[in-house]
């Protein structure tokens, strides 16, 4: 036989599924922002029976009830693992429930004597539906915080007492904002321990590589995660233009459009999904990091090859801590820039080429490239020396020399299209020059690479 409440809860369910049913469609606007506020103020209160609910489970299922336990006599350990099978909820979401819940449930005294709340101010508001789950987490969670490193229990409580009158009226997220200032307020340390020990907490992780992908993932504290927001946010702004660009996504990208005094215009629009982009700047940023403080002759990356694949440019070839092959092409190509050393590899699995240091241009030789350059010797390229690769224009595997006659700055993705593509580069006088395809250029003619200022003479006067 049912309970009232359950009968009760029932018929709401019921209710509930014909407006689902229904749905907004048909609602004029105003109905529409009526329907939306109505249902949210629904929502809080089925939160508020879901984490009161969760909690009871967990208090019949205390550790110290052992086998009578209402988890342990339905086949778990653990009251949370009963809460999520009930559900169908994550884990985390069960645990978040149970946690509030016991926040805002009357406890069990002495004697049976129900004592109130730990947190009352924010039951009540929770149980009229006035204040949803998430707000009141936030602030149960910095007030728990702030009441542990030794707060006034007095302090505490005002400080209850306005967040929650706070959040009857304002997001979740302002809560959030006001929690946190509330519990750096209420600290007798102030907020520089908690700031070390995020801080502590900082990590990076390179996980194990699945489908030929490696997943990472991490966590930084509030100084380099506004560091990092700053730098992809700046990279992301509307009128901002395309970072890190592969010669690939810029052909896609890019549209000529003809004007009507004959001007042949191209427009670049970035094809790739903010989360390329993000990705694309954070790695460009750090391979002009390892440049400018020269790690790269420490950071360094064994590619390894085989003779017959390096020779033909067919194949694969492997990468250093990486299972997933690469072409033949590619090592050829990653070979010429410091960062990676080359193994080549005989047919019996010899070693016939370790590489030698010679092979690497040194930071002085970088310099007088930069300063010949002036950067990417790529036509139309703008990439600056620091995010450019020392390129073999001879290339070293085929005895071409280490040093500023046989070297020529190119960006990561020009590096990729010269080694790809139909383009030949030369040394002609000492500067790179380039020789397009003929569907490019039918006249097949040198054109002399990079754009140095310090190499532009004015015309002689006729």
């Amino acid at each position: 036989m049912s309970s009232p409440d359950v009968d009760s809860l029932q018929q709401a369910i019921a209710l509930l599924a014909a407006v689902a049913a229904e749905g907004p469609r048909r609602l004029t606007d105003e109905e529409l922002c009526a329907f939306v506020s109505d249902v949210e103020s629904a929502g809080r209160l089925v939160d508020a029976a879901r984490v009161l609910a969760a909690a009871e489970v967990d208090e019949r299922s205390r550790f110290e009830l052992g086998s009578a336990g209402l988890a342990y006599r339905l086949g778990h350990r653990r009251g949370v693992h009963l809460v999520e099978q009930l559900t169908r909820v994550p884990q985390v979401e069960a645990a978040r429930r149970i946690r509030l819940g016991s926040a805002i449930a009357p406890q069990s005294g002495l004697g049976g004597s129900i004592v109130p709340p730990a947190f009352e101010h924010v039951a009540s508001a929770v149980a009229e539906g006035a204040v949803g789950a998430d707000a009141a987490s936030t602030v149960v969670r910095c007030l728990t915080q702030a009441a542990r490193d030794g707060a006034d229990p007095v302090h505490v409580q005002a400080a209850e007492r306005a967040l929650t009158d706070e959040a009857r009226r304002v997001t979740a997220d302002e809560v959030a904002i006001m929690a946190r200032v509330w519990r750096d307020a209420l600290d007798p340390d102030g907020t520089e321990p908690r700031e070390e020990a995020l801080r502590q907490q900082r990590s990076f992780v390179l996980s194990a590589e699945r489908n030929g992908v490696v997943p990472f993932h991490g966590v930084a504290s509030p100084v380099e995660a506004a560091e990092l927001k700053a730098l992809l946010s700046e990279s992301m702004a509307p009128d901002a233009a395309p970072r890190f660009l592969s010669d690939e996504d810029l052909a896609r990208g890019s549209e000529s459009i003809t004007t009507p005094e004959g001007d042949v215009v191209t427009h670049v629009r970035d094809p790739r999904s903010r989360e390329q982009r993000q990705f694309d700047v954070l790695m460009g940023v750090l391979r002009a990091g390892v440049r400018s403080t020269g790690m790269g002759s420490t950071a360094t990356v064994l590619a390894v090859v085989s003779l017959d694949a390096l020779e033909s440019g067919r194949g694969v070839g492997w990468l250093d801590g990486v299972s997933e092959p690469v072409s033949a092409a590619t090592i050829g190509e990653l070979a010429c820039d410091s960062g990676f050393r080359r193994v080549v590899l005989g047919l019996h699995g010899e070693i016939l080429d370790l590489g030698r240091t010679e092979r690497y241009f040194t930071s002085a030789q970088r310099l007088a490239l930069a300063a010949r350059d002036g950067g990417c010797v790529w036509p139309q390229c703008t990439a600056p020396p620091s995010w450019c690769h020392a390129h073999h224009v001879e290339e070293w595997s085929q005895g071409g020399a280490t040093d500023i006659g046989n070297g020529a700055l190119l960006c990561s993705a020009h590096h990729h299209m010269l080694h790809a593509s139909e383009f030949t580069m030369r040394m002609i006088d000492g500067r790179p020059h380039l020789l397009a395809p003929p569907w490019l250029d039918p006249g097949r003619e040198w054109k002399v690479a990079g754009r140095s200022r310090a190499l532009w003479r004015p015309p002689v006067a006729a």
